[in-house]
């Protein structure tokens, strides 16, 4: 699925990634934690393509397809989808709208048949009843004036909707208080926790973990992985910290 080879990247001239190795096999939801500027962020974005975080050195594979080479818009059409700690708001554009769109765009570039407006609703009230969110809801415009717990379920929805091979979720736990966590955690099982599918799921903490249970947790640390095991691990850093797994 996913395979991370010796991957170096930089930012503003800066060395963030610095040498990580990772792979993700079909059916697995691994766990990347670490503290503060250990380089969680830039691993997603670097694999999301955006723009400002230049690769200096190493590879990145999805289903062989070399992942480095591609544009944003072709890594998310060949079944790469990036989850924001903090989703954007788009005044004027309509959650409806955007989903469509996007969905559309990505069959057009498979060669896919594009679904009709009868079609794409009945997908889109599917997917909003899995994370509990309301159609008027998917209305207004994106996340304008959605809570930071709705902007997560509106997210969710529109993974379930694309219905990526991979997703690469950083800190979707953020800003959620116990009830949309449930949700959240929910939808990620329903929506990714399949056999042809991966997901790489960025986090400070424990708590999303105790819904979304990890086959492997990773500490990236100074732009490496410096410690895997599997969702035990988890446990072990919130008890005593990064500390002393950074230090070894």
């Amino acid at each position: 699925m996913l395979k991370i080879d010796d991957l170096h990247a930089t930012v503003a001239d800066k060395p963030i990634l610095k040498g990580l190795t990772l792979a993700l096999n079909p059916g697995e939801i691994h766990a990347i934690m670490g503290p503060n500027g250990a380089g969680k962020s830039t691993l997603a974005y670097t694999l999301g393509g955006r723009p400002g975080y230049e690769v200096t050195g190493g590879t990145a594979t999805l289903d062989g397809a070399d992942l480095l080479d591609m544009e944003p818009h072709e890594r998310a059409a060949a079944g790469l989808f990036l989850g924001f700690q903090y989703p954007v708001e788009i005044p004027g554009v309509s959650n409806l709208q955007f989903l469509r769109e996007s969905l559309n765009s990505q069959k057009r570039a498979r060669g896919e048949k594009e679904l009709n407006g009868g079609e794409f609703i009945r997908l889109a009230k599917e997917k909003a009843a899995l994370l509990g969110l309301d159609m008027e809801m998917l209305k207004r415009p994106v996340n304008v004036g959605f809570s930071g717990g709705e902007k997560k379920r509106a997210e969710m929805v529109q993974m379930g909707i694309l219905d990526p091979k991979l997703a690469i979720l950083d800190e979707t736990d953020s800003g959620l208080d116990i009830d949309a966590l449930k949700v959240v955690g929910a939808g990620i099982n329903a929506i990714m926790r399949k056999s042809d599918k991966a997901v790489l799921l960025i986090t400070h903490y424990q708590r999303l973990l105790d819904y979304v249970k990890p086959d492997f947790v990773h500490v990236l640390a100074g732009g490496r992985i410096v410690k895997s095991g599997g969702a035990e691990l988890a446990l072990e850093l919130e008890r005593e910290g990064y500390a002393e797994v950074v230090a070894a």
